[in-house]
């Protein structure tokens, strides 16, 4: 019978490496609360930190990097700095309702691989598209290239049985106008721009990581 969308492997196998990425990220934070509250670090802790490990665009420009890779690495340590407790929460809840199916279906090898791809692709979707001054922080790129992943997979499992695509181009839908909505609360902070890049890097990678359906096509009559 067939099972669109069904996820092989089993939950404890992906579980080391959602809890990996869940300990560093929380850690970093708690660093930074520490910070915070003068208990680590250096005076203006958080701010030192973001200014070596945000994404700033303007070091694709004509700003001076504080180190010689910084503009390079940004494109990755970004990801993994968060902008206080709610913006944290939020992400790991995210992260690990996206990642739990994800790893079952692939692996924690393959899910590091997306999670880093997606990473990469928030910033560079962030460096291309946006003209902002301030850092960018947090997980989020990621996360949406983990729902472009599992949404790209049920658009192959979808088309493998013929059935309607209306669903997956929904969710696409869903996740643009939540971006909206967020961009206009939150005072046009939000980076849809690392958003969007996340989305589109985690629906590439998912196929060229498994492009195969995990629905069983129809009997022929």
């Amino acid at each position: 019978m067939a099972a669109r969308g069904r996820l092989h492997g089993t939950v404890s196998s992906g579980r080391p490496a959602v809890l990996v990425l869940v300990v560093i990220c929380v850690s970093i934070e708690v660093l930074l609360q520490l910070g915070d509250a003068g208990l680590f670090g250096m005076p203006r802790f958080r701010s030192v930190v973001y200014e070596y490990g945000g994404f700033w665009s303007g070091l694709l420009k004509d700003w001076g990097p504080n180190y010689v890779a910084q503009p390079w690495l940004m494109f990755v340590t970004y990801g993994f700095l968060h902008a206080g407790l709610l913006h944290l929460g939020l992400n790991m809840v995210t992260l690990v309702s996206l990642a739990m199916p994800i790893a079952e279906r692939v692996g924690s090898k393959s899910l590091i691989l997306l999670y880093c791809a997606s990473i990469l692709g928030g910033g560079l979707g962030f460096a291309l598209l946006s003209d902002s001054f301030r850092p960018m922080v947090g997980a989020s790129g990621a996360l949406f290239g983990l729902a472009g992943a599992i949404l790209a997979w049920d658009y192959v499992d979808r088309y493998t049985l013929h059935e309607r695509l209306w669903p997956v181009a929904r969710a696409i839908l869903l996740l643009a106008l939540l971006n909206v909505a967020l961009y206009y609360a939150m005072d046009r902070l939000l980076a849809w721009e690392a958003h969007l890049g996340g989305f589109v890097m985690g629906w590439i990678m998912a196929l060229l990581i498994d492009p195969r359906s995990h629905a069983e096509p129809p009997d022929n009559p």
